[in-house]
């Protein structure tokens, strides 16, 4: 990992797995969740106009990050929000609160990609390694 913060993508049957990491946990939901949006709309192309809070909660790490992707997905899906940047300043064991930068979807503009149903708890992990935060999750596509 050259970047001290990104996210990238693995194979997975039939569904897409989602790695992120950054130097805080922080960091690392932010980028898993700009990860998982950038499968719908590519964030070079969204312009930072405007911003949407997301809150969610869970029982451990694990569930609070699929929880949290969740939230992301029904702003993006319900609102018709297209994301260029995450910022979380919030989060504990169990309680997230983030922002997310961008615009209303522009379908001239901003070119559909993957349709992302949900995020999953299958294979998801939360875990830090040598002052890196990483973290996996699978999202059904």
């Amino acid at each position: 990992m050259a970047e001290l913060a990104g996210y990238d993508y693995f194979d997975v049957e039939a569904d897409v797995g989602v790695h992120a990491w950054g130097p805080t946990r922080a960091e690392a939901f932010a980028r898993a969740a700009l990860g998982v949006l950038a499968l719908a709309i590519t964030p070079e192309g969204v312009e930072a106009r405007e911003s949407r809070e997301v809150r969610a909660q869970g029982d451990s790490l694990e569930t609070l990050l699929v929880s949290f992707i969740n939230e992301c997905l029904y702003v993006h899906e319900i609102e018709g929000f297209a994301v260029r940047r995450v910022d979380v300043d919030t989060l504990s064991e169990r309680l997230i609160h983030s922002v997310l930068h961008g615009e209303p979807i522009d379908l001239a503009r901003h070119s559909a990609g993957t349709v992302v149903k949900a995020a999953t708890l299958h294979g998801v992990s939360v875990i830090e390694n040598a002052g890196i935060h990483d973290v996996r999750l699978v999202v059904d596509v």
